[in-house]
Protein backbone atom coordinates (compact mmCIF):
# COMPACT_ATOMS: atom_id res chain seq x y z
CA UNK A 1 0.00 0.00 0.00
CA UNK A 2 1.52 3.31 -0.87
CA UNK A 3 2.24 6.07 1.59
CA UNK A 4 -0.59 8.67 1.34
CA UNK A 5 0.92 11.96 0.13
CA UNK A 6 1.80 14.98 2.42
CA UNK A 7 -0.90 17.94 1.80
CA UNK A 8 0.77 20.44 0.00
CA UNK A 9 1.19 22.88 2.75
CA UNK A 10 4.01 20.71 4.80
CA UNK A 11 7.33 20.56 3.71
CA UNK A 12 9.46 17.66 2.90
CA UNK A 13 12.27 16.91 4.43
CA UNK A 14 15.38 15.44 2.36
CA UNK A 15 18.15 13.57 3.17
CA UNK A 16 21.51 14.52 2.33
CA UNK A 17 23.04 12.06 -0.73
CA UNK A 18 25.88 10.25 0.38
CA UNK A 19 28.66 8.49 -1.37
CA UNK A 20 29.13 6.39 1.70
CA UNK A 21 27.02 5.52 4.97
CA UNK A 22 27.38 7.75 7.73
CA UNK A 23 28.18 5.11 10.07
CA UNK A 24 31.02 1.85 9.19
CA UNK A 25 29.85 -1.09 10.36
CA UNK A 26 33.37 -2.28 12.19
CA UNK A 27 32.42 0.74 14.45
CA UNK A 28 28.32 0.67 14.45
CA UNK A 29 26.55 -2.76 15.05
CA UNK A 30 22.96 -1.87 13.81
CA UNK A 31 20.05 -4.66 14.63
CA UNK A 32 16.92 -4.20 12.95
CA UNK A 33 13.92 -4.87 15.58
CA UNK A 34 10.25 -6.34 13.56
CA UNK A 35 7.11 -7.47 14.17
CA UNK A 36 3.41 -6.62 14.10
CA UNK A 37 2.06 -4.10 16.59
CA UNK A 38 1.63 -6.17 19.75
CA UNK A 39 4.73 -8.69 19.32
CA UNK A 40 6.52 -7.87 22.09
CA UNK A 41 9.38 -6.17 20.44
CA UNK A 42 10.10 -3.21 23.21
CA UNK A 43 9.68 -5.98 26.70
CA UNK A 44 12.74 -8.03 24.37
CA UNK A 45 14.51 -4.80 23.66
CA UNK A 46 14.37 -3.73 27.00
CA UNK A 47 15.85 -7.12 28.11
CA UNK A 48 18.64 -6.58 24.92
CA UNK A 49 19.98 -3.12 26.17
CA UNK A 50 19.85 -4.44 29.97
CA UNK A 51 22.01 -7.27 29.07
CA UNK A 52 24.07 -6.53 26.05
CA UNK A 53 24.09 -2.79 26.48
CA UNK A 54 22.59 -1.82 23.08
CA UNK A 55 21.35 1.86 22.76
CA UNK A 56 17.51 1.06 22.05
CA UNK A 57 16.10 3.81 19.62
CA UNK A 58 12.38 3.39 18.43
CA UNK A 59 11.74 4.86 15.47
CA UNK A 60 7.84 4.97 16.38
CA UNK A 61 8.52 6.51 19.64
CA UNK A 62 11.26 9.12 17.81
CA UNK A 63 8.45 10.40 15.76
CA UNK A 64 5.77 10.90 18.50
CA UNK A 65 8.59 12.85 20.40
CA UNK A 66 9.13 14.74 16.61
CA UNK A 67 5.13 15.84 16.67
CA UNK A 68 4.87 16.75 19.96
CA UNK A 69 8.46 18.80 20.17
CA UNK A 70 7.71 22.60 19.99
CA UNK A 71 8.29 24.40 16.89
CA UNK A 72 8.43 21.04 14.98
CA UNK A 73 8.57 21.24 11.01
CA UNK A 74 6.86 18.26 10.39
CA UNK A 75 5.06 17.70 13.81
CA UNK A 76 1.45 17.76 12.55
CA UNK A 77 2.55 15.90 9.19
CA UNK A 78 3.37 12.84 11.47
CA UNK A 79 0.15 13.14 13.81
CA UNK A 80 -1.81 12.76 10.17
CA UNK A 81 0.35 10.16 9.54
CA UNK A 82 0.30 8.17 12.84
CA UNK A 83 -3.26 8.49 13.28
CA UNK A 84 -4.27 6.68 9.67
CA UNK A 85 -1.39 4.15 10.77
CA UNK A 86 -0.14 4.92 7.38
CA UNK A 87 3.71 5.09 7.08
CA UNK A 88 5.40 8.39 7.55
CA UNK A 89 7.66 9.25 4.54
CA UNK A 90 11.14 7.96 4.73
CA UNK A 91 13.09 10.84 4.58
CA UNK A 92 12.24 11.82 8.11
CA UNK A 93 12.35 8.25 9.72
CA UNK A 94 15.56 7.66 8.30
CA UNK A 95 16.96 11.22 9.20
CA UNK A 96 15.46 10.89 12.76
CA UNK A 97 17.00 7.53 13.61
CA UNK A 98 20.84 9.33 12.20
CA UNK A 99 20.18 12.06 14.55
CA UNK A 100 19.73 9.71 17.47
CA UNK A 101 22.76 7.54 16.37
CA UNK A 102 25.13 10.09 16.04
CA UNK A 103 24.08 12.09 19.43
CA UNK A 104 24.45 8.59 21.42
CA UNK A 105 27.67 8.51 19.96
CA UNK A 106 29.14 11.95 20.52
CA UNK A 107 27.65 12.85 23.52
CA UNK A 108 26.53 9.72 25.06
CA UNK A 109 29.60 7.93 24.54
CA UNK A 110 27.54 4.88 23.18
CA UNK A 111 29.47 1.72 23.06
CA UNK A 112 27.99 1.71 19.00
CA UNK A 113 25.58 -0.70 19.47
CA UNK A 114 22.19 -0.19 18.51
CA UNK A 115 18.82 -1.65 18.30
CA UNK A 116 16.53 -0.73 15.67
CA UNK A 117 12.63 -1.62 17.05
CA UNK A 118 9.39 -1.40 14.82
CA UNK A 119 12.03 0.02 11.52
CA UNK A 120 12.29 -0.49 8.22
CA UNK A 121 8.38 -0.81 7.47
CA UNK A 122 9.01 -0.43 3.83
CA UNK A 123 11.26 -1.54 1.46
CA UNK A 124 12.87 2.08 0.64
CA UNK A 125 13.29 2.71 4.61
CA UNK A 126 15.61 -0.47 4.54
CA UNK A 127 17.73 -0.05 1.45
CA UNK A 128 17.93 3.78 2.25
CA UNK A 129 19.03 3.47 6.02
CA UNK A 130 21.35 1.03 4.79
CA UNK A 131 22.60 2.76 1.80
CA UNK A 132 23.26 6.45 3.65
CA UNK A 133 23.79 5.50 7.19
CA UNK A 134 25.01 1.90 7.95
CA UNK A 135 24.36 -1.40 6.77
CA UNK A 136 22.72 -3.74 9.54
CA UNK A 137 23.82 -6.76 10.93
CA UNK A 138 20.40 -8.64 10.59
CA UNK A 139 16.79 -8.41 11.58
CA UNK A 140 15.40 -9.43 14.40
CA UNK A 141 11.87 -10.38 13.70
CA UNK A 142 9.63 -11.53 16.50
CA UNK A 143 6.72 -13.90 14.78
CA UNK A 144 3.22 -13.44 16.07
CA UNK A 145 0.09 -14.41 15.01
CA UNK A 146 -3.06 -11.50 14.30
CA UNK A 147 -5.09 -12.72 16.69
CA UNK A 148 -2.98 -12.78 19.55
CA UNK A 149 -1.13 -9.25 18.85
CA UNK A 150 -4.71 -7.66 18.49
CA UNK A 151 -5.38 -9.33 22.05
CA UNK A 152 -2.32 -7.51 23.55
CA UNK A 153 -2.94 -4.29 22.78
CA UNK A 154 -6.40 -3.88 23.23
CA UNK A 155 -5.54 -5.32 26.58
CA UNK A 156 -2.65 -2.63 26.63
CA UNK A 157 -4.39 0.42 25.00
CA UNK A 158 -6.99 0.09 28.92
CA UNK A 159 -3.86 2.40 30.00
CA UNK A 160 -1.37 3.01 27.60
CA UNK A 161 -2.92 6.34 26.61
CA UNK A 162 -1.88 5.70 22.78
CA UNK A 163 -4.10 7.10 20.20
CA UNK A 164 -3.27 3.89 17.90
CA UNK A 165 -4.16 1.73 20.51
CA UNK A 166 -7.87 0.89 19.40
CA UNK A 167 -9.52 -1.53 16.95
CA UNK A 168 -9.86 0.49 13.95
CA UNK A 169 -6.03 1.86 14.58
CA UNK A 170 -4.82 -2.02 15.67
CA UNK A 171 -6.73 -2.95 11.77
CA UNK A 172 -4.66 -0.64 9.93
CA UNK A 173 -1.86 -1.32 11.48
CA UNK A 174 -1.72 -4.86 10.87
CA UNK A 175 -3.02 -4.87 7.12
CA UNK A 176 -0.09 -1.51 6.61
CA UNK A 177 2.15 -3.87 8.31
CA UNK A 178 1.77 -7.67 6.09
CA UNK A 179 1.38 -5.43 2.82
CA UNK A 180 4.76 -3.18 3.25
CA UNK A 181 6.92 -4.58 6.20
CA UNK A 182 6.93 -8.44 5.24
CA UNK A 183 8.47 -8.04 2.17
CA UNK A 184 11.35 -6.08 4.06
CA UNK A 185 11.50 -9.20 6.17
CA UNK A 186 11.55 -11.67 2.89
CA UNK A 187 14.36 -8.96 1.29
CA UNK A 188 16.33 -9.81 4.17
CA UNK A 189 15.65 -13.17 4.72
CA UNK A 190 17.27 -14.35 1.37
CA UNK A 191 20.07 -12.81 2.20
CA UNK A 192 20.68 -14.29 5.47
CA UNK A 193 20.25 -11.47 7.93
CA UNK A 194 16.82 -13.15 9.65
CA UNK A 195 16.21 -14.27 13.30
CA UNK A 196 12.79 -15.54 13.28
CA UNK A 197 11.49 -15.92 16.62
CA UNK A 198 7.94 -17.23 17.61
CA UNK A 199 6.83 -15.03 19.98
CA UNK A 200 3.05 -16.07 21.21
CA UNK A 201 5.13 -17.68 24.23
CA UNK A 202 5.97 -15.86 27.72
CA UNK A 203 8.16 -13.25 27.81
CA UNK A 204 10.74 -15.08 29.87
CA UNK A 205 10.63 -18.02 27.35
CA UNK A 206 10.86 -15.59 24.22
CA UNK A 207 14.01 -14.23 25.54
CA UNK A 208 16.07 -17.43 26.37
CA UNK A 209 15.58 -18.01 22.54
CA UNK A 210 16.55 -14.69 21.59
CA UNK A 211 20.08 -14.92 23.82
CA UNK A 212 20.77 -18.10 22.31
CA UNK A 213 20.05 -16.48 18.84
CA UNK A 214 22.51 -13.71 19.54
CA UNK A 215 24.85 -15.75 21.06
CA UNK A 216 25.06 -17.57 17.39
CA UNK A 217 25.66 -14.10 15.63
CA UNK A 218 28.58 -13.39 17.79
CA UNK A 219 26.99 -11.27 20.34
CA UNK A 220 27.70 -12.24 23.95
CA UNK A 221 25.92 -10.63 27.32
CA UNK A 222 27.95 -8.01 28.66
CA UNK A 223 29.55 -9.16 32.38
Amino acid sequence: MPAIPPPADKPQLSAPEKDTPTFSPDRVSVIFVLGGPGAGKGTQCDRLVRDYGFTHLSAGDLLREEQDREGSQFGSLIKDYIKEGTIVPMEITVQLLENAMNDDLTHKHGNGRFLIDGFPRKMDQALKFEEAVCPSRFTLFFDCPEDVMQERLLNRGKTSGRADDNAESIKKRFKTFVETSMPVVEYFEKQGKVVRVPATRAPDEVYAEVKERMGERGFEMEK
